[in-house]
């Protein structure tokens, strides 16, 4: 969708004339679009909210209000505890394993949390641990998701495309870890996850970059059909020792693919609600942007340049200039590559520069979503250019779940 900068910028503007940056807004026409359009993607599927991609309560909230999306895909049992506690989910998947023992110690000791709360496993010794905390004589039975990893290892296996996640990778690892929870008192297989990383979570149209981009699209098409094959068969051999509630895979950027695998019951979705800059790169879908932060000018070292206090805001993932927030309202701004974007100052050269003064804003977008809500303690939720509401991330109810 085409966003007029200048009507943005002034609408923001005025929405937060009364804030003092450095602070975060969401603008709802925006979230609740792509949460429209992402549960479209999923052709009737449910869509599962990550909530590392969110950080805040009340928008997970919203979203799930919404028709397609049903349950949540939590980044640590500590968080999933507080979730179901806090009455956001009763159905809330902890999207890695944990070796968190007080968590752990509290999920054990409630059936109705026990109940509400799916742990993710690769191996026995996730199992031991548990284990160790609180026997199963000891404790309601316990809801387990194996994790399949989906990457792609051509080549025999000597070539890896992908993140390096579970160890389970063949259909047949896969049957056999199903066969020893299966076997274990205390735990329920309940679900499985392929999360497909090298697809979902890597943009096949990098700006500037068209081989790269060529042989992304390349090696997505070749590991989507492979895993098309494998994971169909994986779900068979853990049918044949469990029932399984729901098959997940996804990410925002392959709702429509896997949604589109017969295997696949639910997907993930989660980034796509505020939009970062990571997915302008998306040939397929790209979501409207929804999350900004406002920094405010301080200085002008030169005639061509002007410097915002604050910015330097960097997305986790590998050292590159795309983990970097970028500066987009005025249009025409850009990070020097001699400094970047600071922990405390961040200057900023391009024809906009020459225009801003003393107390002006620049608005960012972050290169991820969630990661935006660890710099600030609320959100402010814009509608047109008014704040509608002001509510509190992770940060701000005082979490740090990682």
């Amino acid at each position: 969708m085409a966003i007029d900068s200048d009507e943005l910028r002034g609408r923001l503007d005025r929405a937060t004339a009364h804030l003092d940056p450095p602070y975060a807004v969401v603008d709802l026409t925006a979230f609740d679009a792509n949460a429209l359009a992402l549960a479209g993607l999923a052709s009737g599927k449910p869509v599962r909210l990550a909530s590392k991609s969110v950080r805040s309560r009340e928008l997970i909230g919203r979203a799930l209000r919404r028709p397609g999306w049903r349950g949540v895909m939590a980044f640590t049992l500590p968080e999933a505890i507080w979730l179901v506690r806090a009455g956001v989910s009763d159905d809330v998947l902890v999207a890695y394993p944990t070796a968190h023992r007080a968590a752990l110690a509290e999920l054990t000791s409630d059936a109705e949390l026990a109940a509400a709360v799916t742990l993710m496993v690769d191996g026995t010794d996730q199992l031991d641990l548990v284990d160790a905390v609180r026997g199963p004589d000891r404790r309601p039975e316990l809801r387990v998701c194996l994790d399949l990893d989906a990457s792609w290892r051509p080549l025999g296996g000597r070539v890896h495309v992908g993140v390096r996640r579970s160890p389970v990778h063949s259909a047949a690892a896969a049957g056999a870890l199903a066969a020893t929870v299966a076997g274990r008192a205390g735990f329920r297989l309940v679900g499985l996850m392929a999360y497909e990383a090298q697809i979902a979570g890597l943009g096949d149209a990098p700006p500037g970059q068209a081989v790269v981009g060529t042989a992304i699209r390349l090696a997505q098409r070749g590991s989507y059909r492979e895993l098309l094959s494998r994971r169909s068969a994986a779900v068979a051999a853990v049918r044949e020792h469990a029932d399984l509630e729901f098959v997940n895979g996804g990410g925002t950027g392959s709702v429509a693919a896997t949604s589109a695998d017969p295997a696949v019951t639910e997907v993930t979705a989660g980034s796509g609600l505020y939009g970062p800059t990571l997915f302008d790169a998306y040939r397929a879908w790209r979501p409207t942007p929804a999350a900004y932060f406002a920094c405010a000018v301080v200085r002008r070292p030169a005639p061509g340049l002007a410097t915002v206090l604050g910015g330097g805001w960097i997305a986790s993932g590998p050292a590159a200039a795309s983990r970097l927030p970028r500066p987009v309202l005025p249009a025409g701004l850009k990070l020097l590559g001699a400094e970047g974007a600071g922990e405390v100052q961040t200057p900023l050269a391009g024809p906009a520069a020459a225009t801003l003064r003393v107390g002006d804003r620049v608005w960012f977008r972050h290169a991820k979503a969630g990661e935006l809500c660890e710099h600030v303690n609320e959100l402010h939720l814009v509608e047109g250019d008014t704040v509608v509401a002001t509510v509190p991330t992770y940060r701000g109810e005082g979490h740090a779940f990682l």
